[in-house]
């Protein structure tokens, strides 16, 4: 083609070089954007993650800036280089991290990481307020924190979606537990959770009617195992019978029956929830010094002070004792066994939460906009009381126990 032949176009082009280059899509922007820290966890057992790369990258493409804290997603199989990919900021410091105007993390900060965060913005994270000393809430209350605990977080029904999500995989993964520690390898009794052809089955005894209870019957039945499941509310021994499907042996907790059924187990599954601060202990001693040697107890309920006096906190390095003859499983974060499984229950509930607070207008007005959304206020800083919420926002003092924001 001669250069008279040529469009005016490819001529231009010839001169100047030119070359088509890439433009970054526009990021949609919504009511609120927020900066979001992914702090690293630094307890030793921690490995879960509160969000997905994939959340991330929704996130980023609604407008909001997430940082990552280097490393933090090893633990649940997340490289840095994912969440780089899917818009995240990694960054090399503790110091940075908590300069984001929101913290998004798993286990409560120590007084040093609450030390890290700026004056008045926001951590959403367990908080076990029960577990806290006055120097903690203080250093919270200093820096004008509000701390959204979301172990209480409710939804429209009155459900709690975290709790919900990490007590079916504790009830799942305690099963795959038991088989462990039942085994020769592990200095258990040699046998198989479950049952075969001419042989009795596994003796199963579950403290508890709630989520990780129905969830560890149902692993349990699927096995084989015979499982008897005890405790005080009835409404949730009928509705345990009803979800498993099966005619399971069900009782109140009363200690002459459960002596009984304890001293036939083979595994003792305490999944008792505390209702009133502490849970209490309806195992005692004595109770476990007359189960057979070599069964195992598994109590989910540990960090909440459990509900067998025997037992004390273990940890994933070290997860047994024994006492009495009987192992002990007592490690308080079941979930991190299987944290890949665990940060993606979480990030599915913390994503559309973060976009509804966008949507909102920012956290605060999401909490104050839906009653349903979260229960206790605690405390507020200042002289603000729970009669002062009651009438600044149209509700009843009753009703205040449908918020959990601590604004400390």
């Amino acid at each position: 083609m001669t250069k008279k032949s040529q469009s005016g176009f490819a001529q231009l082009a010839s001169k100047t070089s030119l070359y088509p280059e890439e433009k970054l899509l526009k990021v949609k922007k919504g009511k609120h954007s927020f900066l979001i820290g992914l702090p690293n966890e630094i307890s030793m057992q921690e490995k879960r993650l509160t969000l997905t790369p994939d959340a991330v990258a929704l996130l980023v493409n609604n407008g909001h800036e997430i940082w990552v804290e280097t490393k933090a997603g090893e633990g649940s199989k997340f490289s840095d280089k994912q969440y780089s990919d899917a818009g995240a900021k990694i960054i090399y410091t503790s110091e940075e991290i908590y300069k984001a105007d929101v913290i998004l993390k798993i286990e409560p900060p120590s007084i040093e990481e609450i030390e890290l965060m700026k004056n008045g913005k926001i951590l959403i994270s367990a908080i076990q307020l029960g577990n806290q000393t006055p120097e903690y809430i203080n250093a919270l209350n200093k820096k004008s924190i509000t701390a959204l605990a979301f172990e209480f977080i409710e939804d429209k029904v009155a459900g709690m979606p975290i709790i919900r999500a990490m007590s079916e995989i504790a009830g799942n993964t305690v099963m795959s537990i038991a088989s462990e520690y039942l085994s020769c390898t592990n200095g258990g009794k040699g046998i198989i959770l479950g049952g075969i052809t001419g042989v009795p089955p596994t003796k199963v005894v579950i403290i508890g009617a709630g989520t990780v209870g129905e969830y560890a019957g149902r692993a349990a039945i699927g096995l084989g195992a015979e499982i008897q499941i005890f405790d005080n509310h009835i409404y949730k021994l009928r509705r345990i019978k009803q979800t498993l499907g099966h005619q399971v042996y069900t009782s109140t907790i009363d200690t002459l029956t459960l002596s009984e059924s304890l001293q036939n187990a083979d595994v003792v599954i305490g999944a008792l929830r505390a209702e009133k601060g502490r849970n209490r202990h309806v195992v005692s001693e004595d109770m476990v010094a007359q189960m057979k040697q070599d069964s195992l107890i598994i109590d989910v309920s540990i960090d909440q002070g459990g509900c067998i006096e025997t037992s004390e906190l273990t940890t994933l390095k070290k997860p047994t004792f024994s006492k009495y003859g009987v192992i002990h499983y007592c490690v308080p974060n079941i979930a991190s066994r299987v944290a890949h499984t665990a940060t993606t229950a979480l990030s599915n509930i913390f994503t559309p939460t973060i976009l509804r607070a966008a949507e909102e207008g920012g956290v605060e007005d999401m909490i104050f906009a839906h009653s349903w959304f979260m229960k206790g206020v605690y405390t507020f800083k200042g002289s603000l009381t729970n009669e002062h919420i009651g009438r600044k926002f149209g509700m009843k003092h009753k009703d205040l126990g449908l918020l959990i924001a601590a604004r400390f």
